[in-house]
C-alpha cells in the first residue's frame, strides 16, 4: 500500500535554517567584542570634579633679564659701568629668553673697550638676573656694535686696532663675530675671512 507523501511544513523549513553552528557563535562573539571595545574608546574622560590646571603654553610669556639690574665683572677702576646695547632671545633652547649685554666703563672720554655678557634669570622666583657667560672680554680691547640675537645666534660687529699706535678713538680693524650655544658652551665664529681695514 502506497502512502501519499507528507505535505511540506513551511514552519519546519524556516527552523531548519536556524540551527546554531559553532561558526555562528564565534562570529557573534567577535562582533560583540568589537562593539564593546569601540564603546570603551569613545567613552568621555571620567569626570574628576577638578578644573584642568593651566599649561605652560597658557601662562604668561617669560621675560628676558633686565640688563640694567646687574653688576658686571668688569673692573672700571671706580668709574660707573654703562650698558650700551642689548639683545634678547632663547640661546640654549630651554624656552626662556636670555639677554646679551654689551657693557663698558663710562670713562667720559675716549673709547673704552666692551665686554659682552649673557644674562639668565635667577632660579628662584624674584631672584635677580645673573651673568652666566662672557662672550667678549674687555681685555681684547674691542668695541662691539650691531648686537643682535637671531635663531639662537648672537652676532656683533667688533672694532679693534691693528697696532698700539692706532688712536683709541679711531679703530681700524673690523670683524663680524657670531656665538652659538653648542656642546654645553658658547663657541665663537669669526665670519669674515680676513681682518678688514676701515
Amino acid at each position: 500500500m502506497l502512502h501519499s507523501p507528507t505535505p511540506p511544513n513551511p514552519a519546519l523549513d524556516v527552523l531548519a535554517h536556524h540551527h546554531t553552528r559553532p561558526v555562528h557563535w564565534v562570529a557573534t562573539a567577535c562582533a560583540m567584542a568589537a562593539v564593546i571595545a569601540g564603546a570603551g574608546l569613545l567613552q568621555p574622560d571620567r569626570a574628576t570634579g577638578a578644573t584642568p590646571g593651566p599649561t605652560a603654553a597658557s601662562g604668561p610669556p617669560a621675560t628676558a633679564p633686565d640688563a640694567h639690574a646687574v653688576t658686571y665683572p668688569l673692573d672700571c677702576k671706580g668709574a660707573p659701568q654703562a650698558v650700551t646695547d642689548t639683545a634678547e632671545g632663547d640661546l640654549d633652547g630651554d624656552g626662556n629668553p636670555e639677554t646679551v649685554a654689551a657693557v663698558r666703563c663710562d670713562a667720559g672720554s675716549g673709547t673704552p673697550p666692551h665686554a659682552i655678557y649673557v644674562l639668565a634669570r635667577g632660579k628662584e622666583a624674584g631672584a635677580a638676573p645673573r651673568v652666566v657667560a662672557t662672550l667678549l672680554d674687555a681685555a681684547r680691547r674691542q668695541t662691539a656694535t650691531e648686537l643682535t640675537v637671531s635663531d639662537g645666534t648672537v652676532t656683533a660687529r667688533l672694532l679693534g686696532y691693528s697696532s698700539p699706535s692706532v688712536p683709541r678713538y679711531s679703530p681700524d680693524v673690523k670683524q663680524l663675530a657670531k656665538w652659538r650655544w653648542t656642546g654645553g658652551k658658547f663657541r665663537q665664529e669669526l665670519t669674515d675671512s680676513s681682518v678688514t681695514r676701515v
